[in-house]
């Protein structure tokens, strides 16, 4: 990344004497007034920026220059401003500072000290920017509560930063324990909307008779009990994100009623006829197969289409390259510190019976198992047993035997080169592009029969 400086100074010949200081490694601009510095600002987003208090229309004071610096702090705070001030104008300096100027540097103009100054402003830029990066990072991923490293979820979660931003409705599929919710609450997170409500309803969990009314609300009297109005789950998430979860559950009765409001957003209350505006982002989730459902009959398919503008599939746990081990020892060590067991560690036949287990629960089935063992462990070691795991260490070193998964492969694809050649040793060596010598000696390695017939038996 090439480095960016924008020099604001009125004075021609500073500008090219200022120019002159820099190496051509440099990207350097160059803004005479309050006006062009901010079009430079917002144009070329510089890294550090130089600035000439005095400038136009108050060139013998300082006012267009704090005007200028507040908006520079306002619009890139991350920018470091270097303040050129006159050798007896300290005061400025001092206030520019106080303001938010990262640093000063007093006329007249001495190219060594100038180049060191914004050179050593150039390099804070970077650590912060490396900082920032690396925090953002830290669980290989921007997301909060996302912890991942695996290829899959990675993509995940670069799609659902290119997403939030915008309005489409998203629906969220996955097994049980994936953290969809998780993630739909990161789209409203990292969206416009963030600052808004999030309300979330699990179709799933509450009654047939009772859903309707909780997600669009009632008038009062429009059944026994209804001795008020009642805003609906919709409602109360007007202008921010609405979170449907296990929408794969919702009867075909309601999801008429949800269509509608996806095509024309505005709530019917049960018992009203009056419409009622909203503006709502709507995320669903589901662990079931839609596409299964609509065969069935028990999901309609334009309502599908409506809720899956953007579809994000999660991965299961087992699934997730790698992932098990780095999850479980993020939870380990948050788990620690909220328990008062901090600096614990897995033992090596803990971290083969993470990796060998297939995880049907996922990460909510992790997170009771490494509870219970930050419970059970005895001194900073968390073992297999703690985990309540079996380590099935013949197996898992079996995986790791590069000659014997090597060897695997060989066989099988004599097998299936023979089988697809009707056992034709010639057709099959040029399939698998070796001599016929050597395939005989592969079939007598591993005691493969020739013959269809012997295949057979």
């Amino acid at each position: 990344m090439s480095r960016r400086l924008l020099i604001v100074e009125d004075d021609p010949g500073l500008q090219s004497q200022m120019r002159w200081c820099f190496s051509e490694d440099l990207e350097v601009n160059v803004a005479a007034d309050r006006e062009t510095a901010l079009a430079a600002l917002r144009r070329n987003e510089p890294d550090v920026i130089t600035l000439d208090l005095g400038l136009p229309p108050d060139p013998g004071g300082a006012s267009e220059g704090f005007l200028l610096l507040e908006e520079i702090l306002r619009l890139a705070p991350m920018t470091k401003v270097i303040v050129v001030t006159g050798r007896e104008d300290k005061e400025n300096a001092v206030k520019a500072i106080g303001m938010g100027a990262s640093d000063f540097y007093q006329k007249p103009l001495d190219a060594e000290i100038l180049t060191f100054v914004v050179n050593r402003a150039f390099r804070l830029a970077e650590l912060e920017r490396d900082n920032r990066e690396l925090a953002r990072h830290r669980n290989g991923t921007s997301i909060k509560g996302i912890v991942a490293a695996s290829p899959q979820m990675l993509t995940i979660c670069r799609t659902l930063e290119k997403v939030a931003p915008t309005d489409v409705t998203t629906l969220i599929t996955g097994e049980t324990g994936t953290g969809k919710e998780l993630l739909a609450r990161a789209l409203h997170d990292l969206s416009h909307r963030a600052d808004n409500p999030f309300a979330a309803i699990n179709c799933a969990a509450i009654p047939e008779n009772l859903l309707e009314s909780e997600l669009f609300g009632f008038e009062k009297g429009s059944f026994t009990g209804a001795t008020q109005s009642k805003k609906g789950k919709i409602e109360s998430a007007n202008g921010g994100t609405l979170f449907l979860d296990e929408i794969g559950d919702m009867p075909m009765a309601l999801q008429a009623k949800l269509l509608r409001f996806l095509q024309e957003r505005v709530v019917d209350r049960v018992g009203s006829v009056k419409p009622v505006s909203v503006d709502v982002r709507v995320v669903c989730a589901t662990h079931r197969d839609v596409q299964e459902l609509i065969t069935q009959g028990t999901f309609r398919e334009d309502l599908y289409y409506r809720i899956s503008e953007i579809t994000l599939d999660v991965p299961a746990l087992r699934d997730r390259e790698g992932d098990a081990l780095v999850v479980a020892q993020s939870l380990l060590k948050s788990l620690g510190k909220q328990m008062d067991r901090p600096n614990l560690a897995y033992t090596e036949d803990a971290v083969k019976a993470i990796k060998s287990y297939p995880w049907p629960g996922n990460v909510r089935e992790m997170i009771n198992k490494v509870k219970r063992a930050t419970i059970m462990a005895d001194g900073k070691r968390v073992t297999a047993a703690d985990l309540q795991l079996n380590c099935d260490e013949e197996g898992h070193e079996s995986q790791l035997n590069l000659r014997q998964v090597r060897e695997n492969a060989e066989r099988a694809a004599i097998i299936q080169a023979l089988q697809s050649c009707s056992f034709n040793m010639a057709q099959a060596s040029r399939l698998l592009g070796i001599t016929r010598p050597t395939l005989y000696n592969l079939t007598d390695k591993y005691r493969i029969e020739t013959s269809s017939e012997s295949s057979s038996a």
